[in-house]
């Protein structure tokens, strides 16, 4: 710990300080620009982190107690209320402010903003004479500025979590606001769910050689990339773990009902059966909703992932009793339609991206699924055990892609499904208010 507070403050006195305001924090793209008033400290300048958006692509999560996460392009920056630290990666940074809660929404150091934000969000150059946040569609011709003393170059930040980081917490559920409005008539909560997690790693892969992969990383960087999509499409989200950490398969859907989510997406990394004559051939996406498995393939891939329960512990690892299991059916029956509609969606718009075949829209008995009363899916983005989509999978512009795709897919539905509550037409579905 010693050394790491040394290390952050050299790298604080290594870095360049942000010029005090002249005025408000300016933010702009080509076509739009918004002013962001400073909230004055002895200590510096804070920014309502939230009001970035949505020009800058970032999600604020309340982690557990005073800490918290700022998402940017799936990259993770911790702060904590009162410290004067962030945390990107391994990488520590001193605040000249500390971060602050005000009626419950984070405030952060404007340095944090103009000086670790563009590290993280490649498309955003601080200009320290206009005072202002810049982004743009691309950054090639920034690439070569050099970073300031101590901080890691754009070129060799990694987007999302290292692929060997292993937290031992156990994060509270995270609920990320939107602030734009979006096209939609209500507010409306997505639960994004990565799957696995902890001690249950998921597939591991791929067959044949190559990078080694994990499936919990991948549906971490995955889920937050959705989320932040979301988000940037004026829905609301939260997520079941935001960190390497094990959730029992029952507590996932139970974090959505506690908050009366709308939609409930599980994203999955699918592996191949050693039996196939080609395993390490297999390839494609595919999206199940609730019910029980029809064919040998969806048997497989249910039992594969109802597997972690080997992992749990305690009563929510206990299977219920055959009481319990009629009452989640009928409830999950109002809900199959609905959730058989957004898998066809997401399917879909996977397919405009993905470059292996759509494998369908399928179904089976998911325990992650049984608990979550409310159109519920689970989408299995890739096959982690063939070399090419292993590589395809951990691409950060892959997942941006992917992540793009199930956000579309989702705001299609959300649209679709007012419409019908407006006609009169919805059996089922979400459960916002209208």
């Amino acid at each position: 710990m010693i050394t790491a507070l040394i290390a952050a403050f050299q790298l604080a006195a290594a870095s360049p300080q942000v010029a005090s305001p002249a005025g408000p924090l300016v933010v702009k793209d080509a076509s739009r620009s918004t002013s962001i008033a400073l909230v004055a400290t002895s200590a510096g300048p804070l920014v309502r982190a939230d009001q970035l958006r949505p020009i800058v692509p970032i999600t604020v999560s309340h982690l557990t107690a005073n800490r918290w996460m700022l998402i940017v392009n799936g990259v993770g920056i911790e702060v904590e209320e009162g410290l004067h630290f962030a945390k990107v990666g391994d990488q520590t940074y001193q605040l000249a402010a500390a971060p602050e809660v005000r009626k419950g929404v984070l405030y952060v150091s404007l340095q944090l903003v103009a000086e670790i934000i563009p590290r993280v969000a490649t498309n955003l150059v601080w200009d320290p004479e206009r005072f202002e946040l810049r982004a743009f569609s691309t950054v090639q011709k920034f690439a070569a500025r050099e970073a300031p003393a101590g901080v890691a170059s754009r070129s060799s930040r990694r987007s999302g979590p290292p692929a060997g980081d292993v937290r031992t917490e156990r994060s509270a559920p995270t609920t990320v606001r939107a602030t734009a409005s979006g096209p939609l008539r209500s507010r409306r909560l997505v639960v994004v769910d990565a799957g696995h997690g902890g001690p249950d790693g998921g597939m591991h892969g791929p067959l044949g050689g190559g990078p080694a992969v994990l499936e919990k990383n991948i549906t971490l960087n995955v889920a937050k990339r959705v989320g932040a999509a979301l988000g940037e499409r004026g829905i609301d989200v939260k997520y079941t773990r935001t960190s390497d950490t094990l959730i029992a398969l029952s507590d996932r859907g139970r974090i959505a009902n506690d908050a009366h989510a709308d939609l409930f997406v599980s994203i999955h990394v699918n592996a191949a059966n050693p039996g196939w004559k080609d395993p390490g051939g297999a390839r494609g996406f595919e999206t199940y909703f609730l019910a029980e498995a029809k064919t040998e393939d969806a048997r497989r891939v249910e039992q594969m992932e109802n597997e972690v329960v080997k992992f749990e512990s305690g009563p929510s690892a206990k299977s219920g009793d055959p009481l319990n299991f009629i009452i989640n059916d009928m409830a999950q029956n109002e809900h199959l339609r609905e959730a058989n509609e957004l898998a066809e969606l997401i399917q879909r718009r996977m397919g405009e991206v993905h470059p292996g075949p759509s494998r369908g829209v399928k179904q089976a008995g998911f325990r992650v699924l049984v608990t979550a009363f409310m159109p519920a899916v689970l989408v299995e983005i890739g096959f982690g055990s063939n070399p090419a989509e292993a590589a395809y999978m951990t691409s950060p512009s892959r997942m941006d892609e992917l992540a793009g795709a199930i956000s579309d897919a989702v705001l299609e539905y959300l649209k679709g499904y007012e419409r019908r509550v407006a006609s009169g037409g919805a059996s089922g579905g979400g459960n916002a208010p209208e």
